[in-house]
């Protein structure tokens, strides 16, 4: 097969673009030759639509670093050939971040050319459809609760808020705390999500403004800690409710870029600002972290986070719906024979 479909964005004069970036979302069949650099072949036969993707497919953000290029960081599914002694014709495996879908061509086609040390073997207790409702949301909470007990971070505590929480990262990570024993606070916009969200294990579910974050420096201490997904103003606040030593992963900015707080957190209670960086974390850090997730981290139902199962096709609508805050859970892409149209511009 020298040829395979891939949804892939084009740049294009700005003046007919109506997105942030000039550009233009095909389905396309391209060359195996022209795919990206890396020493292992992948037939794709699952990715997934996670936020930075939704911004990248609609040019949102300036998330691709070159045009034209094929989006999705994440991917899983079958070694075709490998040019590294690591990997095997047949080896399932899967990629998440580490440039994938961003300075090179992603999962959103039938084969993905990858360099070998972005591969991670998939561990026993996965499969390929598993990783990806895990993909890059499910590998994020977990690394977010891996640094926050790293840091000290114990169930008894007290009760750890996740924000942003029936998002991809957000409903993942309140299920993983949950089963690691912690007393989970799930906040949302989304006043329907929240049997969802108690279902995952869940305690309270509160919208932000049931918060009740003030605006002192420092106010009284409630949480252990949190998962922050959103940014902007309701990370500052809060860090200003956060318990002596406890501990914020910092994952999103869904709410804004910047931060506007005081230091009396950190220097008063020992607050912790964890940062969280999924798609450069170091490779030993990788597979440990994967390793976890196949096993005494597992979230219990899988299957139950998937809100659809989109082709490639149908990516672009998603993305939009995504940004538009009309999407729950996790959205995973089947890169098995679907109803597509005739190749072509969206």
């Amino acid at each position: 097969m020298k040829q395979i479909r891939a949804l892939r964005v084009n740049s294009i004069e700005p003046k007919k673009s109506k997105a942030s970036q000039a550009q233009q979302v095909s389905l396309e069949n391209i060359d195996i030759e022209h795919l990206g650099r890396g020493e292992v072949l992948i037939r794709t036969e699952f990715s997934s639509l996670n936020y930075k993707d939704a911004l990248a497919v609609t040019g949102r953000a300036p998330i691709l670093k070159k045009l034209p290029l094929v989006p999705g960081i994440d991917v899983s599914g079958e070694v075709v050939e490998s040019q590294s002694a690591e990997y095997s014709p047949g080896q399932k495996v899967l990629v998440t971040g580490c440039g994938l879908g961003e300075d090179q061509d992603g999962g959103y086609a039938e084969i993905v050319r990858v360099p070998a040390t972005s591969v991670v073997p998939i561990p026993q207790g996965l499969d390929t459809r598993l990783a990806m409702i895990l993909g890059t949301a499910g590998f994020t909470a977990a690394l977010s609760l891996y640094r926050m007990e790293q840091n000290g971070q114990r169930p008894e505590q007290g009760p750890v808020v996740v924000t942003g929480a029936s998002g991809g990262v957000g409903s993942l990570a309140t299920g993983l705390l949950a089963q690691r024993g912690y007393e989970v606070i799930a906040v949302s916009g989304k006043a329907d999500m929240s049997n969802f969200l108690m279902e995952l294990g869940a305690t309270k579910v509160l919208s932000p403004g049931e918060l009740h974050l003030g605006s002192r420096p420092l106010e009284r201490a409630r949480y252990a800690g949190a998962i922050d997904n959103v940014g902007g103003e309701l990370l500052a606040g809060l860090s200003r409710h956060v318990d002596l030593w406890g501990n914020i992963a910092c994952v999103g900015l869904a709410g804004g870029s910047e931060l506007h707080c005081s230091v009396m957190p950190m220097i008063l209670r020992g607050v912790s600002f964890l940062g969280i960086s999924s798609n450069n974390t170091p490779r030993p850090l990788r597979l440990k972290i994967w390793e976890l997730l196949a096993s005494e981290w597992k979230p219990k139902n899988l299957e139950g986070l998937v809100s659809q199962t989109l082709s490639l096709e149908q990516i672009p609508e998603a993305a939009e719906r995504m940004l538009q805050r009309q999407s729950t859970g996790r959205s995973l892409v089947a890169l098995q024979p679907l109803p597509l149209k005739a190749p072509g511009p969206f």
